[in-house]
């Protein structure tokens, strides 16, 4: 399937793959000046996800342009960064998920809200 790259689940760095020295701290200050989710707008258990993978694109890997912070706070019972980072697999990785995440984001905050009679 064209755009899907398997690799090991849960956050687990691929084979060979090394994460760069400056990462945890790259990090740290996106996620300080991008706190809420991108999808949902939660503020809690958020990611810093890679658009491009580090492992496969090993130039991206500390560039702001190529994350987006995504929550796994399972907010209205939704892990965003299980289902618009990784496809709802984290063996798999969403080549779109810029666009992905600003079409459910916009869907999102324009649902309508459901309405209850009171007896």
């Amino acid at each position: 399937m064209p755009g899907l790259i398997q690799h090991r689940p849960e956050h687990k760095v691929p084979p060979g793959a090394k994460r760069s020295s400056k990462w945890p701290a790259v990090r740290r200050a996106y996620l300080k000046k991008h706190p809420k989710c991108f999808v949902c707008l939660g503020t809690k258990k958020v990611e810093c996800h890679h658009k491009r993978p580090f492992h496969t694109h090993p130039e991206l890997e500390l560039d702001p342009r190529n994350f987006i912070s995504l929550c796994e706070n399972k907010k209205d019972g939704c892990n965003c960064h299980l289902l618009v980072g990784h496809c709802g697999n984290f063996k798999s990785i969403n080549m779109t998920v810029g666009k992905d995440a600003a079409y459910w984001r916009m869907k999102i905050l324009t649902r309508p809200k459901l309405v209850t009679k009171r007896k």
